[in-house]
């Protein structure tokens, strides 16, 4: 039986994928709309921006989702031709460097984050956005990515004392 911190953590990636599609679905909403009012005559100049903004966020927020799914791409030749033995322990190692490689990106994300929120960084466009609501995507993407790999190198590593 899993302990209770995987499950939970495993919920909180899917939440952050039911998110993460209503994001895309309100991007899809708002590039249609934009399309459907440009053609009455109307000009725009916030949508494309709104929707790019929704879409990177949808991305970072549904990593987390994908990993426990298993739906990263994975190179996986090598541990499909060790044996079982020694396949979860380089898994475990791989997990590692996942981890420490999304706790690195989460760390710089938020240090852009609070150095564009501290400048009051817009983008250059006409609708001029703050900047700091994109970047805040990624350390809150990679870290709840970060917690996932956390959740799998417990599964992975209870699964492995389990097999002794």
């Amino acid at each position: 039986m899993l302990p209770a911190f995987v499950r939970a953590v495993y919920r909180l990636s899917t939440a952050c994928a039911v998110v993460a599609a209503l994001m895309l679905l309100i991007a899809a909403l708002v590039i249609t709309w934009s399309i459907f009012y440009r053609a009455m005559g109307a000009s725009t100049y916030w949508e494309i921006e709104f929707s790019v903004f929704m879409m990177v966020g949808s991305l970072f927020l549904a990593s987390p989702y994908c990993l426990a799914t298993r739906g990263h791409v994975g190179v996986d030749l090598l541990s499909h031709y060790l044996p079982k033995r020694f396949a979860r322990p380089v898994g475990i190692v791989v997990a590692v460097v996942g981890l420490a490689v999304c706790v690195y990106l989460a760390w710089a994300g938020a240090e852009m984050t609070l150095h564009a929120f501290a400048r009051d960084e817009t983008t250059e466009s006409a609708w001029a956005a703050p900047k700091w609501p994109l970047y805040l995507a990624m350390p809150v993407g990679l870290g709840l990515t970060a917690l996932q790999y956390v959740a799998e190198l417990l599964r992975d590593t209870l699964a492995l004392a389990g097999e002794k």
